[in-house]
């Protein structure tokens, strides 16, 4: 069993890796994080506005909101901002082995 914790009871210290594991990648900042998540929602309300006009141009401005954000938050967060914090941390392995 490598690189799973190993068993403990409730009154032993904290559990212990069976094997040395590669350390855990750093976090973005807050603010690459924001700017990652800006460059997903951006594009895709701009798209879906349009998309949408046809269809809601009679509604009211809230319905309008209600519909886009239903279509544009489950795409950026299970579909967009997964891939681009993909290419972020690719992007940073590579600027790091470099050094």
């Amino acid at each position: 069993m490598s690189n799973t914790l190993a068993h403990k009871s409730v009154t032993d210290g904290p559990a212990i890796p069976t094997s040395a594991a590669a350390p855990a990648p750093q976090q973005p900042s807050i603010h690459v994080r924001a700017l990652i998540t800006w460059l997903a929602i951006f594009p895709l309300v701009a798209i879906g506005m349009m998309a949408t006009a046809p269809l809601v141009e009679g509604w009211h401005p809230i319905l309008r909101s209600l519909l886009l954000t239903a279509l544009v938050v489950p795409v950026a967060v299970y579909l967009v901002v997964p891939r681009l914090f993909a290419g972020y941390g690719a992007l940073m392995r590579r600027r790091n082995a470099k050094r």
